[in-house]
């Protein structure tokens, strides 16, 4: 398991990324997970008469390769959210390869919490954007 980062160990600049492909395996798992089986993502004849003309993944899986970040790296285990704001600015499509990106912006004493800049982006373009609120444990706790 990796051991992250404890909060005195994190410092403003850090930041990490990670790449995923979104599959099709990924769209039917998250739909079967989150029970959100809308048609924008389930099915091509109904995806293609909408403005995006075909299917699209999930926002929230898109999102949650933010989250895979703050539990796994950066902060890393033992990382809880206390606040998550995302605009979505544009599609996902299956085959997409998504990059996402946390990068400390603040440390907060108080509580020992971070304020992450967090984003998703598919060639180089955000498809995700937003700030991420966690609270990290402290040397002593991990």
């Amino acid at each position: 398991m990796n051991k992250g980062k404890s909060f005195e160990e994190l410092e403003v600049g850090m930041a990490v990324s990670i790449e995923h492909e979104v599959s099709e395996q990924d769209v039917q798992d998250f739909a079967r997970v989150s029970g959100d089986y809308n048609p924008l993502h389930m099915d091509e004849e109904f995806a293609k008469a909408t403005p995006f003309g075909g299917r699209i993944a999930h926002g929230a899986l898109t999102a949650s390769y933010i989250s895979a970040i703050l539990g796994n790296d950066l902060p890393g285990p033992g990382a809880i959210f206390t606040d998550l704001e995302l605009k979505f600015r544009r599609p996902v499509r299956i085959g997409d390869k998504v990059t996402a990106v946390a990068e400390v912006q603040e440390k907060i004493e108080r509580g020992n919490r971070v304020v992450l800049a967090v984003k998703c982006e598919v060639d180089g373009k955000a498809v995700v954007k937003g700030i991420a609120k966690v609270m990290v444990p402290g040397r002593a706790e991990g």
